[in-house]
């Protein structure tokens, strides 16, 4: 203990008066005991009575209940820091809780554990993430930190309960024990007790280290197994009592009392400390010390130091392996009292004890600083009550400054509700472009032409015109499908009265001419229903075959940067030629826009997101270049920095990392990037990379007088366009018109002067600087760096963005031609002329608040089949339409203008490299990076029987954490609203396989290291706990999310058909589009849609299988092997000709027991979780459906499963050969020749 250590404050408990006793303690007998050596006095069930552990009273004459008619004020119980809040917590003798804040010990909740006047005082505390469990005599209490209740349990069996603690499962299960037979297992996610054992000795405190250490009320310690709670080592640490232990890692310590030979009290306190070795389960030398143990702590921070108090208030800091080497600091304790709770905080930096004069006082260094814990949670703090302002009163001071008196008769501003004041009509919005037309005459007025179609004085509804505009949302799909089902529309009919956002825009209706930024343009919000984000309609804004992307995520302000490159067919082809390989890179980008791009395609028009790609740019832009960082997105919000300027930087990083990473491993294929570029085979992967993407120069840095200077060689991902001079250079003559070839080549030679030592001259002056075009980017990428009015002026020019450019290379300079000169010299043929084809541009939205990012692109460049005509379209976010070529190429200075622009050579439009899905690398999935070779929980696929092709049916489940929890608020009708769903996040991916003689065997089961903090481990439903995913603590193989997901994505591209319950939800979390085709969701099949309810798996599961599962917690391999079985029961269905008939059967049945699994007692079987594999076999337990497989034919799926797959397109299952992992499918009985019902029904069937 540092010399400084001191007392920092002390508090007086109850926190609030309570009226004093009336009477005084009765005790019989004789006066107060004493105990030799410093006696307890008339208090000394306050150290030995009732203590944070409840331990046993020295005098069990003592009578500590007050009689009829006395009031006492309550003291403290129970006493422990928070080990994830600056909170210190304390329970009382009437059961109530306080916990009080930081060091200033500030009260911050209170609430009582029970109601029962006989509950008996709060005896113990353990922390939880979501809150504080509590224990009393006869109750467990959960409640949150800010004090409402989670979950209070009460049993017969609970009679007087003295301490708990955590089992191995980590902070989801507890073990209450005390003085009775009984101990009791506590789910903490689902508040109920899982177990009652019986217990082989009456425990006081139970401490949790390697083991369980649980110290009985006769002075012995047991080591239980924290699996089964059984004795596995015991020692007789004290003859009469142990009143106080602790357990840490290695080291268990003890205090406690021992029997008297002579005089009327029957114990005294040991002067020594028992030490045990739980690593080699062995007794160390007792630690002396001589003012009598009462507590004893482990410190959290140094693993063989103890802190040692006596009654009185005497601590030592003393050395387990040195006990000669000790330090000793004095609490100052009134005389008449005794020190009854001690307890140190978690960070080492506090310590905090309380006497039996209700004063609670905390110790700390003040020079080191004093903090409970090191992983602190944020605390939800009311902020407190503003004072009214101060008035300046004076004589100028107007009486509206001054709230309005209380007053008994109506008030003369009180008008009648028949009386309607129509407000001021907004006023008209003219178009700039109008505006700039207008002349000034002598008289002062402006005129101009009348381009409104107006009569002159005809007043316009302006009202009406700006009701007429306002977007209707649409209606979520739940209200659609309500409708459909009553008869209003067709099923699927978007037809609601409502216009909707797919509609083409026709030429002579330019919407980037009006004044202001129409609908289209304006950001999107998505809605949320009780059924989350998947009730929302997005096909209300998209009826194109190309995807958007959701908003509602951090960077999603990329999203139109992400479809410009998507529709780039060199950007695109580079990904997906790069993600195909067997790169493993967690910080490759490059992958991560191949599994978008992917996605995009496979995707067809539904909506997608991109969290994955987004959390990858957050992690490694986070410390270089944090500016490209969007922490978190609000809609509507003003964001930190213009989303313009921060889309270009964005668009330069993620270029030169494409470059970067596409040459960090072979590609699968390059000859078609060859073949554009006209490189021969040989050429080295750099010189390909840099042709396709970057500008090669030779930077001339020369004097204008001496002519002295140097070269050197310089590259650049991308292009910031400079704009040339406006100004005439002369009195009389006329600058000529700018273009956008003359843009852009003064932005490639860069010809400026700049300031700098001239060496020959010997003397700084203007230094001429000057790019020499070698090579131009095959992929160029413009950022358009528009600063002022006049290029935003000159961006409105109608006509000054080309489709088309050319580009020449000559000596020591670039020429660049557009429109008919690019037509003129392509007709001459006299230069070797690079044809350019704009493919799309990122443009900047203008709005007051916050400004918006949309793209244009012409997908016409990117398409399979090359088109005659652009087809030019608008993607905002999730809002994807056609709209004309000049409404794409106009602009407008008030509101419309581009930030980037993508240019591709003519030669590799629509021109895809589908080479690496036949060289796709699989080795991913023969790859075992288990590190526990006898522990697993599946078995590898072998790489020479096993290789998955199309149609192979895999079974996959998921189970996910929370990032971040939803987010609600109250509309103006009183009802919940929500603002944004829960963020979750994969934390564990399990496949097993469809077919063959390991069927049902698993051979993926990975754990995901995750990144980012973890609010809610979701154990309820997800069977993960915190533990699970620490790389410190967890059993599991942990791996990283891109590891995980490429196997998944390998499968899919394979033409593997995945198999499961619900997996809109797993893809949707997984961040991947299946096809409907590759989908197989007994969710959907299991389906009848007139009844308006889908069936849970574990419901199915006994109503079908006749077996339970998920009774404790979710298991990916036994929900995803539970589908298959599922399946396999259908398909015998189907063959019988019985499917509709038990379907029907199956829905009767879930009503007969309120479709909850739980209330049907006819099954009984014991969960045993995941077994691991090697373990399973050798025990001979089945790791294969029961189904019998069969001996020649083939399975197909049904046609009536059409359109059961999870996409939202549907579609037809496809069949499943024979040669699926090289062994036959399973057996269906054949139609006719039944013996029975393919489902049994009673208690005795099987499957």
């Amino acid at each position: 203990m540092d010399p400084d250590w001191n007392e920092v404050n002390r508090i007086v408990y109850p926190p609030h008066p309570v009226p004093p006793p009336k009477t005084t303690i009765p005790v019989p007998g004789q006066g107060p005991p004493t105990i030799p050596g410093g006696g307890l006095g008339g208090v000394a069930s306050g150290l030995l009575g009732v203590g944070p552990q409840g331990v046993a009273p020295i005098l069990p004459n003592l009578n500590l209940q007050p009689t009829s008619g006395t009031e006492y004020p309550p003291r403290p119980t129970a006493l422990a820091f928070d080990t994830s809040a600056e909170l210190l917590w304390t329970g009382d003798t009437r059961g109530c809780v306080n916990s009080f804040y930081s060091r200033d010990l500030q009260r911050y909740t209170a609430f009582k554990t029970h109601t029962n006047p006989h509950g008996g005082p709060v005896r113990q505390f353990l922390f939880h993430e979501k809150g504080v469990i509590a224990l009393s005599g006869q109750t467990v209490h959960m409640a949150s930190r800010r004090g409402p209740a989670m979950w209070n349990i009460s049993d017969e069996g609970m009679k007087d309960m003295k301490c708990m603690s955590f089992t191995s499962k980590g902070t989801a299960e507890i073990l209450v024990a005390g003085w009775q037979d009984t101990m009791f297992v506590v789910d903490v996610n689902k508040g109920e007790i899982t177990k009652k054992l019986p217990a082989e000795h009456h425990y006081s405190i139970i401490k949790k280290s390697r083991v369980l250490c649980a110290a009985t009320r006769t002075g012995q310690v047991d080591l239980l197994d924290p699996v089964t709670f059984k004795i596995i080592k015991s020692w007789q640490a004290h003859s009469a009592f142990i009143n106080d232990m602790d357990a840490q890692t290695d080291f268990i310590v003890t205090c406690g009392g021992s029997f008297k030979q002579q005089g009327p009290i029957q114990y005294m306190l040991d002067s020594f400390i028992n030490v045990y070795d739980l690593k080699n389960m062995t007794a160390l030398s007792p630690l002396p010390f001589t003012p009598l143990a009462a507590y004893v702590r482990l410190h959290p921070r140094m693993s063989t130091t103890t802190l040692v108090t006596s009654q009185h208030g005497q601590m030592h800091l003393l050395d387990i392996m040195n006990p000669n080497t000790t330090s000793v600091r004095y609490a100052s304790i009134p005389p008449s009292a005794y020190v009854n709770l001690f307890e140190i905080a978690p960070s080492g930096r506090a310590l905090a004890m309380g006497d039996t004069d209700r004063k609670i006082y905390l110790w700390g260094s003040p020079n080191d600083g004093i903090y409970f814990t090191d992983m602190r949670l944020p605390l939800h703090i009311p902020e407190p009550e503003q004072p009214p302002p101060d008035i300046d009163w004076n004589n100028d001071t107007p009486l509206n400054m001054i709230g309005m008196p209380y007053y008994r008769e109506q008030l003369l501003s009180a008008l009648p509700v028949d009386i309607i004041s129509d407000v001021g009509a907004p006023p008209l919005q003219f178009d700039n472009t109008y505006l700039n037309t207008l002349q000034h005459t002598t008289e002062g007025f402006w005129y101009g032409k009348n381009t409104r179609g107006t009569r002159p004085n005809q007043i316009e509804d302006t009202r009406a015109l700006m009701e007429s505009r306002k977007p209707v949302p649409p209606k979520f799909l739940h209200e659609r499908y309500r409708e459909s089902s009553d008869g209003a529309t067709e099923e699927g009919s978007h037809d609601d009265g409502r216009q909707s956002s797919a509609d083409f825009t026709p030429d002579d209706a330019i919407e980037s001419l009006k004044p202001a930024p129409p609908e289209m343009y304006m950001p999107l919000e998505i809605k949320y229903s009780k059924f989350g984000v998947d009730d929302f309609d997005f096909r209300f804004y998209n009826k194109s075959q190309y995807s958007g992307l959701q908003n509602h995520i951090p960077n999603s302000y990329a999203n139109s940067l992400i479809q410009v490159m998507n529709y780039t067919p060199l950007l695109r082809n580079m990904a997906l030629q790069h993600v195909a390989t067997s790169c493993l890179d967690q910080s490759c980008l490059l992958c991560e826009f191949g599994f978008l791009f992917d996605m995009l395609q496979k995707a067809e028009g539904a909506t997608c997101h991109a969290t994955n790609m987004f959390k990858t740019i957050t992690s490694e832009f986070q410390a270089e270049q944090s500016h490209l960082i969007e922490e978190d997105y609000v809609f509507n919000e003003a964001p930190a920095n213009k989303p313009n300027s921060k889309i270009q930087r964005l668009n330069k990083a993620l270029l030169e990392r494409f470059s970067k990473e596409y040459q960090s491993i072979t590609p699968v294929s390059t000859a078609l990037e060859r073949d554009v570029l006209r490189l021969p085979n040989d050429a080295p992967l750099h010189e390909l990379t840099s042709r396709m993407l970057c500008t090669k120069t030779v930077l001339n840095v020369s004097c204008p007088t001496c002519k002295a200077g140097t070269t050197k060689p310089d590259k650049m991902s991308t292009v910031d366009l400079v704009y040339p001079s406006q100004k005439a250079s002369g009195q009389r003559s006329r600058a000529p018109k700018p273009t956008f070839s003359m843009a852009l080549k003064m932005s490639a030679e860069k010809d400026v002067l700049t300031k700098g030592w001239c060496a020959g001259c010997r003397k700084h002056k203007d230094i001429k600087n000057r790019n020499d075009v070698e090579t131009v980017a095959a992929v160029l990428a413009i950022n358009t760096q528009i600063i002022n009015d006049d290029q935003k002026k000159l961006w409105a020019t109608p006509g000054w963005l080309p489709e088309e450019i050319g580009i020449v290379i000559g000596q020591n300079s670039v020429h660049c031609f557009e429109g008919d000169d690019l037509k003129l010299h392509l007709r001459r043929g006299a230069h070797d002329i690079t044809v350019y084809s704009l493919v799309g541009m990122v443009v900047n939205i203008q709005r007051p608040r916050r400004p918006h990012l949309v793209a244009m692109v012409n997908v016409a460049h990117s398409d399979p089949v090359p088109s005659a005509e652009s087809k030019w379209h608008l993607f905002n976010d999730f809002r994807v339409r056609r709209v004309s070529t000049a409404e794409a190429l106009t602009f407008n200075e008030a509101w419309k203008w581009p930030s980037v622009l993508m240019y591709q050579v003519k030669a590799a439009n629509n021109r895809s490299n589908v080479e690496w899905k036949n060289n796709l690398d699989t080795s991913i999935l023969y790859r075992d990076l288990s590190l526990h070779p006898y522990e697993k929980s599946y078995r590898l696929l072998d790489q020479e029987t096993e290789k998955p092709g199309p149609n192979t049916i895999v079974a996959l489940d998921t189970e996910y954490v929370s990032l971040k929890d939803q987010e609600l608020q109250i509309n103006s009708s009183g009802g919940m609203e929500t603002i944004r769903p829960m963020w979750l996040a994969l934390g564990r991916v399990s496949v097993i396989r469809g077919y063959g003689e390991l069927e049902g065997t698993a051979f993926i089961d990975d754990w995901i290291t995750i990144r980012e903090p973890v609010v809610d481990y979701l154990t309820k439903y997800s069977g993960i706990t915190a533990s699970d995913l620490d790389v410190r603590t967890s059993r599991h193989t942990l791996v990283p999310l891109k590891t995980a997901y490429k196997k998944i994505w390998v499968l899919l591209n394979l033409g593997c058909v995945f198999l499961g319950h619900g997996l809109k939800q797993d893809f949707r979390v997984m961040d991947i589009q299946i096809p409907a085709a590759q989908i197989i969701d007994t969710q959907k099949i299991y389906y009848r849609p007139e009844r308006k309810r889908l069936l849970s798996l574990s419901l199915l599961s006994l109503l079908v299988l006749r077996k339970k599962i998920q009774e404790n917690s979710h298991d990916s391999i036994e929900d995803s092997l539970t589908a298959l079985q599922l399946y396999r029961k259908y398909e015998e269905y189907v063959d019988a000709g019985l499917w509709e008939r038990e379907l029907d059967n199956i829905y009767a049945r879930g009503k007969a027991i309120n479709w909850n699994a739980k209330n049907d007692d006819t099954v009984s079987i014991q969960k045993t979780g995941t077994p691991p594999l090697l373990a399973a076999q050798a025990a001979g337990v089945a790791t294969r459906p029961t189904t019998p497989t069969r001996s020649t034919g083939s399975t197909s799926v049904p046609s009536s499963t059409q359109g059961v797959g999870g996409g939202e397109q549907g579609g037809p299952t496809p069949s499943v050969s024979t040669s699926a992992f090289g062994v036959t499918p399973a057996f269906t009985p054949s139609r006719g020749r039944l013996t029975g019902s393919p489902m049994p029904r009673g208690k005795g069937g099987s499957n």
